[in-house]
């Protein structure tokens, strides 16, 4: 079966759907990788990707923006030269009510209102204000982070928008 668009679940309705011990067959998180880079180094420039709206963000699109941002930055500074950070985890479940398509469809099933459905992926819910990503880096790394940071923040269903909590000082000589 295909898989729909995001927007069909970008929005945040009810209570979360989150014990997976009661359901069975929940399909695994694409996203398994939370913290790249180097965890060790100690970095001048820390951004944070900040979502603007409340909404749901698919396990799919969270490891998009995770490997673009990875690819930009491995490939231009370095896996030393940089820390990114995925913050929200797709706990909630979601459901869909497969049905049949195609020709001739409305003969063969007309459905179920309200019907529960069945898992087919997670979500992790994320309120306004509240931060996704977290992406260190040093002086000279940092115009491409915040690039990185940018292109991620497109695969997001939220408007995002990049603040600059650590060496404000040092971003504001390289003109960031």
């Amino acid at each position: 079966m295909v898989t729909k668009p995001a927007r069909m679940y970008s929005k945040i309705k009810g209570p979360s759907y989150t014990r997976r011990e009661f359901m069975g067959g929940v399909p695994y998180s694409k996203i398994t990788t939370f913290t790249q880079g180097n965890q060790k180094k100690d970095f001048d420039i820390e951004m944070r990707l900040i979502a603007e709206e409340s909404c749901q963000i698919r396990h799919t699109a969270l490891e998009a923006a995770r490997i673009s941002i990875n690819r930009k930055l491995s490939e231009q500074v370095g896996n030393e030269n940089f820390f990114l950070q995925i913050r929200p985890y797709p706990h909630h479940v979601i459901r869909e009510h497969k049905m049949a398509t195609g020709a001739g469809a409305d003969r063969i099933s007309s459905g179920m209102r309200n019907a529960f459905g069945k898992p087919v992926g997670t979500a992790a819910r994320v309120y306004s204000n509240d931060i996704v990503m977290v992406g260190r880096t040093t002086a000279e790394g940092a115009k491409k982070m915040k690039e990185a940071l940018h292109k991620a923040s497109i695969k997001l269903p939220t408007p995002c928008r990049i603040e600059i909590s650590k060496g404000k000082d040092i971003s504001a000589k390289i003109g960031l």
